[in-house]
């Protein structure tokens, strides 16, 4: 099973699908080769491909026999109280063996009850009894997939008075017991340092760079209220400054990774998701961390 290779990527939607294939694969930098202007890997939603065939498959078939592929699942809600449901994780599963992607990845998250589904990532407690929960979960998930999975860190408007825990000591603890790692969304940490009061600077700090396997990138809206900014985590415009700091702040320390840029609303044209992918490329490139080995790429 091939590895994503430490360069950027996009969220791919349907229709960029033909301008992807148009563009052609992105080359592994190295000191000769200048930075791919195409992306180097992909993402989906798998939930999007749970049928059996069709238009979707065949587009996704053409991807990924050129391009490292990674699946981001949204329907799992891994913290629900009432657990898994196996149908979802089986489909997964299913998806999983038809298309051997490079990382699978879920968020902390929940987004239902046993009788309701919600088109949302609901917070969960930071709690030694929620940490119990979502481990089980997550090994869970691990056990039936036969592979690692990454979490996500969520983007938060509230925090929850009895949290006993740090969102890093959480995810820290999360890791450790279940052998997970991480998905490290840093548009995340700007929307919840923003919405809770916390120091983004030391959230990005506090992520040990060896848990996380992948990294996003995206934008979000902001609303000004009498009592500060709200910020809602939309991924419908261009990677703000403060994210791009932190990125950098992050890539640093952390050396090249595979590092996404997501765009699920007011989805722009093909170019521009590979020109802010292209952005990603040239500061990870200029953080002065030489590049991985190139038996990172995807083979």
């Amino acid at each position: 099973m091939p590895n994503l290779p430490p360069l950027s990527g996009i969220g791919l939607k349907p229709e960029h699908y033909a301008p992807l294939l148009a563009a052609g694969p992105a080359s592994i930098p190295s000191a000769e080769i200048a930075a791919p202007p195409c992306p180097a890997w992909v993402e989906v939603h798998p939930q999007n491909y749970f049928g059996a065939g069709g238009p979707p498959h065949r587009w996704l078939s053409a991807i990924t026999a050129t391009f490292p592929l990674s699946f981001h699942s949204v329907g799992l809600s891994l913290g629900s109280a009432e657990g898994l449901r196996m149908d979802e994780l089986d489909a997964l599963a299913t998806l999983c063996e038809r298309y051997a992607p490079a990382a699978v990845s879920e968020h902390l998250s929940w987004s239902g009850t046993a009788d309701d589904r919600y088109p949302d990532l609901l917070p969960v407690l930071y709690t030694p009894e929620a940490l119990d929960h979502f481990t089980a979960q997550v090994s869970q998930v691990q056990d039936r997939l036969k592979r690692q999975i990454l979490i996500e860190n969520p983007s938060r408007y509230l925090a929850f008075a009895c949290d006993t825990m740090s969102e890093g000591d959480f995810l820290q603890a999360l890791c450790a017991r279940s052998g997970c790692g991480l998905l490290f969304d840093i548009n995340n940490i700007e929307v919840t340092a923003t919405n809770l009061g916390l120091d983004p600077f030391a959230m990005v700090d506090a992520v040990d760079p060896a848990l996380v396997g992948e990294v996003h990138l995206a934008g979000h809206a902001r609303e000004e209220h009498a009592d500060g900014p709200l910020l809602i985590d939309d991924h419908g415009s261009p990677v703000s400054a403060l994210t791009w700091t932190l990125f950098e702040r992050f890539i640093r320390r952390a050396g090249p990774k595979p590092v996404l840029i997501e765009w699920d609303t007011n989805v722009p044209e093909f170019g521009v998701l590979a020109a802010e992918a292209a952005e990603a490329q040239r500061r990870m490139d200029a953080s002065g961390v030489p590049q991985r080995e190139a038996d990172h790429a995807f083979a």
